[in-house]
C-alpha cells in the first residue's frame, strides 16, 4: 500500500485516481472521509453523494453523509440518512445506534431505547451505544437497566468518559456520594467534562 507523506498527497492521489476512473464509489468515498478530516465538510459531502449515485447500496457513505447533516444542526436529515442506510445494509449496527441517537435527542426515548437495542443485537460490543442506552434508561428513570448497560460499556472499554459520566448520575439517585465522585474523576481523567452542576451537587453531598 502506498505510503503518503500528509493527507494532502493523499486527496491528490485520490483525484488523480478519480480522473482514470470517474465512475469509481469507493475512491469517491475514501475522497470523502479524508475530505472530512480536513474539516472540508462541503467538498466531502459532495464525493458522498457522488458515491451513493453511483453505488446506492454504499451505507457507510449514507452514514457520513447524516454525520455532515448533524454537524450543521439537521436532525431530520441525519436521521433520514441513517435510515437510508439501515435499509440497504439492515444488519449493519453503525446507523441504528444514529437513528437511536436522534431519536433520544427528539425526545422519543422509547422508540430510541428500542432502536439501541437492535443496533446491539448486530454488534453486543458497541460502546456508545451502550453508554447512550444508559442515558435512555436514566432519562426514563429505569437506573438498573442504566446501570447494567453501563457497566458492560465500561467493562469494554474503560477509558469511556461518557459511561463514567452516567454511572455517576446512577450513583447519586441512588444516595451514593463517593461512588458518584469516583465516577466523575474517572469521566475526567479520560478527557471528558462532566457537567459542573453535577460535580456541585456530588461534591456538596460528600
Amino acid at each position: 500500500m502506498q505510503k503518503f507523506d500528509n493527507l494532502d498527497d493523499y486527496i491528490a492521489d485520490l483525484k488523480a485516481k478519480l480522473e482514470k476512473n470517474a465512475g469509481c464509489a469507493n475512491t469517491m468515498y475514501n475522497l470523502g472521509v479524508a475530505l472530512l478530516s480536513k474539516r472540508e465538510f462541503m467538498d466531502a459531502e459532495r464525493y458522498f453523494l457522488d458515491c451513493v449515485a453511483e453505488s446506492p447500496r454504499m451505507a457507510e457513505a449514507y452514514v457520513q453523509l447524516g454525520g455532515i447533516a448533524l454537524q450543521r444542526g439537521d436532525l431530520d436529515g441525519c436521521l433520514n440518512y441513517n435510515i437510508q442506510a439501515t435499509k440497504v445494509r439492515p444488519f449493519f449496527a453503525v446507523p441504528w445506534g444514529n437513528v437511536g441517537y436522534i431519536q433520544l435527542e427528539k425526545g422519543e426515548v422509547d422508540k430510541a431505547i428500542q432502536t439501541f437495542k437492535r443496533a446491539l443485537k448486530y454488534d453486543p460490543e458497541f460502546v456508545q451505544v451502550l453508554a447512550t442506552l444508559g442515558s435512555a434508561y436514566i432519562a426514563i428513570g429505569d437506573y438498573e437497566e442504566a446501570e447494567k448497560n453501563l457497566d458492560k460499556c465500561l467493562q469494554l472499554n474503560e477509558k469511556f468518559g461518557p459511561a463514567w459520566n452516567n454511572l455517576a448520575i446512577v450513583n447519586v439517585h441512588h444516595g451514593e456520594w463517593k461512588k458518584a465522585k469516583d465516577c466523575l474523576d474517572k469521566a475526567a481523567e479520560t478527557g471528558f467534562e462532566p457537567p459542573e452542576d453535577l460535580r456541585k451537587e456530588v461534591e456538596s453531598n460528600l
